[in-house]
């Protein structure tokens, strides 16, 4: 069972923070399936500090969405006193600190990956955030910026040493982003090295991969990010794994087409019909994914601008397992 802090979760496998897609819908629907921890997209400390409408939407949570972690962006340790005490306003029960962001937007102004360069200033930010919150505090790093600075060992220990509860860790550097392999081995040297909890990801994106990264790594657990797209049913295949070791079937269309009308309502509630719709257009695709004969299902659900619409796609989608 993996533990941060005083967190227990059932199966070792966490929902990761994904920018532009951790919302609450999304949450619900992976809880929905067995996620036992789930966190807020990545908001910057500045952003919390100022707590308008876009930042409450982003943080909005309910009774059923715990235990939640929520992923700060910072570039120094002086706007964390103010974005804590903006987070008081809400329920959570642990704080990340993303160091592995690798998108030009956020590490040119010095957060994210960048600050890989600076484990001086990561472990001060990490320092005043577990001085200043009662929550365990964790860090997201990568293996390293570049092939020729993978420093991953160095940083994770820096940062352990700043009081943090456990680490997440992704397998590649920031110039890879999402592509090219993953590097288990440092990883794996992380692991090694640390005395608290490592949570692996990159290419987690089923059941055979989790286990080849618990097998490789020797990791306490997996975060899932784009294993979840489109398929929540990943985390009720991992706990079926770990019960029994089998790996469940992939559910039929007409299990697939009622999870995402029940997304596409919970779209609806957080973000009103307009919003809903054009945020449902990349999961309709996610969801579809692998089912024979939908490419133009999926082409006219991307160009629909009505719920009416939206809708009749699923019904036809629908039809297409009842024509077996």
């Amino acid at each position: 069972m993996l533990s941060i802090g005083g967190l227990s979760f059932s199966i070792p496998c966490v929902l990761a923070p994904i920018s532009g897609v951790s919302d609450l819908p999304f949450r619900m629907i992976n809880r929905s399936f067995g996620a036992p921890f789930a966190f807020t997209e990545m908001i910057d400390v500045k952003a919390v500090s100022v707590f308008d409408k876009r930042t409450k939407r982003m943080l909005a949570s309910n009774a059923e969405d715990r235990p939640l972690g929520v992923q700060l962006l910072a570039i120094d340790s002086k706007d964390i006193d103010r974005a804590l005490k903006s987070l008081d306003n809400i329920e959570y029960d642990l704080l990340d600190l993303n160091a592995a962001c690798p998108t030009p937007k956020v590490v040119r102004k010095g957060k994210g990956a960048s600050l890989l360069k600076e484990p001086r200033k990561l472990k001060k930010i990490l320092e005043t955030l577990v001085r200043h919150t009662k929550a365990p505090v964790t860090v997201k790093i990568r293996s390293g910026w570049d092939i020729d600075s993978v420093n991953a060992r160095d940083v994770a220990l820096c940062a352990e040493d700043a009081g943090i509860s456990a680490l997440f860790i992704h397998g590649r550097t920031k110039m890879q982003g999402y592509s090219g392999t993953v590097d288990y081995d440092t990883i794996k040297k992380v692991k090694d090295a640390l005395k608290i909890p490592v949570i692996a990801s990159g290419d987690n994106v089923n059941v055979s991969q989790v286990k080849r990264m618990f097998d490789i790594t020797g990791c306490d657990g997996v975060a899932i990010a784009r294993g979840s797209f489109g398929n929540p049913w990943i985390f009720s295949n991992l706990i079926q794994f770990f019960r029994d070791g089998s790996v469940g079937d992939m559910p039929s269309v007409s299990i697939r087409v009622d999870v995402m009308n029940h997304h596409l309502n919970l779209l609806v509630r957080h973000y009103g019909e307009q919003r809903a719709l054009s945020i449902f257009h990349k999961f309709f695709i996610w969801y579809t994914k692998g089912i024979p004969k939908t490419r133009v299902l999926r082409d006219r659900a991307f160009r629909t601008e009505k719920m009416d619409d939206m809708v009749s796609l699923m019904e036809e989608l629908q039809k297409l397992d009842e024509r077996k």
